[in-house]
């Protein structure tokens, strides 16, 4: 009965959404703008979520995904396509996120086979450090340090990025929900409950463990691509920021990691606290963002979601995946 009232709950919200573009005068407001990073900030925090929340693997390299995705989509724009002029191209993000998934499975392969806990979250910001001087240190090819300029219209609205957004945020969601109900999704939260137990059983360890780590590197490729569509314009220090790996582990923190709808709650709460941080606190606003982590480790170690010790629910998650496993 939870289950159907939050599916809903979640159909709603879509429809609600959906309606958004509709309203006379709201692509001009600054709630449109919001609203679509929400919708980016939500397929982020969904890509970490899926890694670290249910596989129990700790990254720290999303924001270097999600250079990748931008980088991707401009050096393809700018070169396979010739800059042509236009709001998106499906194929070039689809394309930036399976580059970004092919560096998931190249760098994950020998981290996650040889490192594990607080050695693998060093293993993949060490992966990020190493993106980010290529890419500054990448001549003509990468723009150096100041990146490098996509050809475009003058965008007269946002609706067509607020559409890609919605889709995409509601297709990571999904996509996130479909794995968790699957044969796979029982397999990481083994993983993620006790390695060597899920391996005792019969399940591939190293090989759920990359998958999931490709598959988030894909859809944080994605909203990297998404974003330089935006901005038309890629750099190191707008998209290699460690903000860009943060932002989504606060989201998950605040929302409830291991939960499909956590990374979706805390999107929407932490880009209007960092939004109105920056307009009425910018000075203070790193100080006021960690005051806000500790209140939220202190108080809500767990997330919003999972306030009512839904931790029962998750062993019983990883438990159903050990039997599963055994069974086959």
């Amino acid at each position: 009965m939870k289950n159907h009232r939050m599916l809903m709950l979640g159909v709603v919200l879509v429809l609600v959404f959906a309606c958004v573009p509709f309203i006379p005068g709201a692509a001009d407001s600054y709630l449109f703008f919001f609203l679509f990073l929400v919708f980016v900030n939500i397929t982020l925090a969904q890509s970490w979520n899926l890694v670290a929340g249910y596989t129990g693997q700790i990254s720290l390299a999303q924001h270097a995904f999600f250079g990748i995705g931008g980088y991707a989509t401009a050096i393809i724009s700018n070169t396979v396509l010739n800059g042509g002029h236009f709001y998106f191209n499906p194929g070039t993000m689809l394309a930036s996120g399976l580059v970004a998934a092919l560096f998931g499975v190249i760098i994950g392969t020998p981290l996650l086979s040889k490192l594990a806990g607080d050695y693998f979250a060093l293993g993949t910001l060490g992966f990020g450090e190493i993106i980010r001087v290529i890419l500054v240190k990448g001549g003509s090819a990468t723009g150096g340090s100041f990146g490098i300029s996509m050809s475009s219209e003058p965008f007269q609205t946002l609706a067509p990025h607020y559409w890609v957004g919605l889709l995409f945020a509601l297709g990571s969601t999904a996509l996130v929900y479909v794995i968790v109900r699957s044969r796979m999704g029982l397999a990481l939260m083994a993983i993620r409950e006790d390695q060597l137990a899920a391996a005792a059983n019969g399940v591939n360890v190293l090989f759920y463990k990359v998958v999931a780590f490709a598959i988030g590197g894909f859809l944080a490729g994605l909203a990297g691509s998404l974003y330089a569509f935006y901005v038309f314009s890629v750099s190191p220090g707008g998209f290699l920021s460690l903000n860009w790996t943060l932002y989504p582990i606060l989201m998950c923190v605040m929302g409830g990691s291991g939960t499909i709808l956590g990374p979706v709650v805390g999107a929407f709460i932490m880009t209007a606290v960092f939004s109105a941080a920056n307009v009425w606190l910018p000075s203070v606003h790193p100080i006021f963002s960690g005051a806000l982590i500790i209140v939220v480790m202190l108080f809500m170690p767990n997330g919003i979601l999972r306030m009512r010790g839904a931790r029962g629910g998750v062993q019983r998650g990883a438990q159903e995946g050990l039997a599963t496993a055994k069974s086959k």
